[in-house]
């Protein structure tokens, strides 16, 4: 499966703990990263400065889903059960 054009819902939807440009607290789910362009394309794809969890992560339909709003949800889900307990 290829990244669905248009669809930027991991560059969204999900968090990044580590240090990115522009970003040196990472990135909270939910909030748009600042990398991502105007078609919802990740302008650090390819490049040494990609996050690990961005560089890991493939498309896949268990992930991604049928659609943008279901990438969003799967992912958000995703996030949300992955979440380390802070009591």
């Amino acid at each position: 499966m290829n990244c669905r054009p248009g669809c930027g819902a991991c560059c969204v939807a999900l968090s990044i703990s580590s240090p990115i440009p522009g970003m040196p607290r990472g990135k909270p789910a939910g909030v748009r990263c600042i990398h991502l362009n105007g078609a919802d394309q990740c302008n650090l794809y390819g490049r040494k400065e990609r996050p690990a969890v961005c560089s890991t992560l493939q498309p896949a339909e268990d992930l991604c889903g049928v659609s943008r709003r279901d990438a969003f949800m799967k992912i958000a889900r995703l996030e949300k059960n992955t979440r380390p307990d802070v009591s």
